[in-house]
């Protein structure tokens, strides 16, 4: 009956299935000197996860101290997003102003256009006023 259990108990522990209560039993029964021979090549496992829980690492660590001055790093931050700020204000009036520059160039041939074609029936006009004070001047 026992045995039959830890197999299921050690099915359950390779599945990782098992409840800390369940893995304390397993770790007993593998620490006994009777245990069956189709599991004793559990038993090193068992035993070495026994002992590897009571180690201890004993020495002392060396940690390098880090020197971090945050006032300066705050400086530092606050220096560089209100350049990005400035900086990237005047690029979006730049761009603006460049927009504006190109409409009003647009609306600017545009009405230079309509002029020449206004120009244009003006000399009309003027031909046709010479030709009239030659007939009126010839009479």
């Amino acid at each position: 009956m026992e045995l039959d259990r830890i197999e299921k108990l050690l099915e359950k522990y390779l599945e990782g299935s098992t409840s800390i209560v369940e893995e304390k039993e397993l770790r007993a029964y593998f620490a006994q000197e009777n245990v069956a021979a189709h599991l004793k090549q559990y038993a090193p496992m068992f035993q070495y996860f026994s002992i590897a829980k009571e180690e201890r690492y004993t020495k002392e660590l060396p940690l390098k101290k880090r020197n971090i001055n945050y006032k300066w790093l705050s400086i530092a931050a606050m220096a560089v997003l209100l350049f990005g700020i400035y900086f990237g204000k005047e690029y979006q009036e730049k761009k603006e102003a460049e927009y504006a520059y190109n409409e009003t160039k647009k609306a600017l041939t545009l009405l230079a256009d309509n002029f020449n074609k206004g120009t244009e029936k003006v000399a009309y006009l003027n031909e046709f006023e010479n030709t009239k004070q030659k007939i009126y001047n010839k009479n």
